[in-house]
């Protein structure tokens, strides 16, 4: 199947390409940067991965494949943009700071996620598929009433959300919201190819970033393999949105290449030939081998990343094993910020129920 019409900066065999509206000026130690977050956030998702298949955490949704899409479009935003993620974003949480602790321990059933949104400006991860768009498109209406859109220092929002998620009914709401509003919002697109088992020809008849034009606002396809590719639209967009120019939808063309989360086997909906040729494709094998022709890293370079990746991971794993279990009392604590009759009721009942076991040896 031939290639789909796309941005790209950088092909998959790692020669620089050009583009008449998009390209990105970095420095050597920018590009070495870049591979350094691709790496590492690979490295501390598999870590993850292995955790829950050791019992350690309850479920996990891998980014492998999509950390182009994430790491690029993540260096793109501004430190006063605004984030929206799904529940597998762990590439762009890793790029606002966030420490890679946090949302294991919310898989890990320990805690809610554990971040401050203001802070990081990264919303918690959404569970509900599609929701996290209607709240950005409503925190984008927001900062325009506040004023804070139309100028280089202005604000903009970005939401992520997979192929599946277009059927939505939230997702296309947004859109609606959004456009009519003028909202600054980047809805950003990664299609993976598959709605955990549904491939996207079950999901539309035309190609995805063609839906903005039915609501009125831009949308483009961009390599998602191709982390500056992916740098350039996202940036790009994000300061179109913040001078006032309203919406638009990146499609991130990208491939997932593990399972839809660990509860998943995707062996029984796709064939290995589909995987290895989308493994042509690798976007860390890409940079890579840009690098290395560009003569900007060798092979030390190389080795040392991986080896502080492997480190992280080391470490990730150690915190994991050593977070404590909450106590089950604090089940009932900010759930209302004045507390309730019916709360405290539920409360004492669970007090006494636990009160039951003491001493039964369980």
């Amino acid at each position: 199947m031939p290639e789909p019409a796309f941005v790209q900066l950088l092909t998959p065999e790692g020669d620089r390409v050009d583009h008449p509206d998009y390209t990105v000026d970095f420095t050597e130690d920018e590009y070495r940067s870049l591979y350094h977050d691709l790496v590492v956030v690979r490295k501390l998702d598999a870590e993850a991965t292995a955790l829950q298949r050791q019992g350690e955490l309850g479920i996990w949704a891998s980014l492998l494949g999509q950390e182009a899409a994430q790491v690029g479009s993540g260096r793109a935003l501004r430190p006063q943009d605004m984030a929206f993620p799904t529940y597998r974003e762990h590439g762009v949480l890793y790029c606002r700071g966030i420490d890679p602790i946090m949302p294991l321990g919310l898989f890990r059933g320990v805690n809610q996620g554990g971040w401050d949104p203001n802070e990081f400006k990264f919303n918690l991860y959404t569970i509900v598929i599609g929701a996290q768009t209607l709240h950005a498109t409503g925190y984008a209406m927001g900062i325009t009433k506040d004023g804070k859109v139309g100028s280089d220092d202005g604000e903009a929002v970005i939401a992520y959300f997979g192929d599946g998620a277009t059927s939505q009914g939230d997702v296309n709401e947004a859109f609606i919201w959004a456009s009519v509003f003028n909202a600054p919002l980047v809805f950003f697109c990664q299609n993976n190819q598959y709605a955990i088992s549904e491939p996207l020809e079950r999901q539309t008849r035309v190609p995805l970033y063609h839906r903005a034009s039915g609501f009125g606002f831009p949308g483009l396809r961009v390599d998602g393999n191709d982390v500056l590719a992916c740098y350039a639209v996202t940036r790009k967009a994000l300061d179109d949105a913040r001078h006032g120019q309203g919406p638009s939808l990146i499609e991130a063309y990208t491939y997932r290449m593990g399972a839809h989360t660990t509860s998943d086997d995707p062996t029984r909906y796709r064939i290995a030939s589909e995987v290895e040729a989308w493994q042509a494709k690798d976007p860390i094998k890409r940079l890579r081998a840009f690098l290395e022709k560009q003569g900007m890293a060798k092979a030390d370079y190389f080795d040392a990343i991986d080896e502080e990746a492997r480190v992280a991971a080391v470490e990730l794993r150690e915190r994991v094993l050593s977070m404590p279990d909450p106590d089950p009392m604090t089940m009932f604590e900010h759930v209302y910020p004045n507390g309730s009759p019916e709360l405290d009721q539920q409360k004492e009942q669970f007090a006494n129920y636990l009160a039951s076991f003491e001493g039964s040896g369980h």
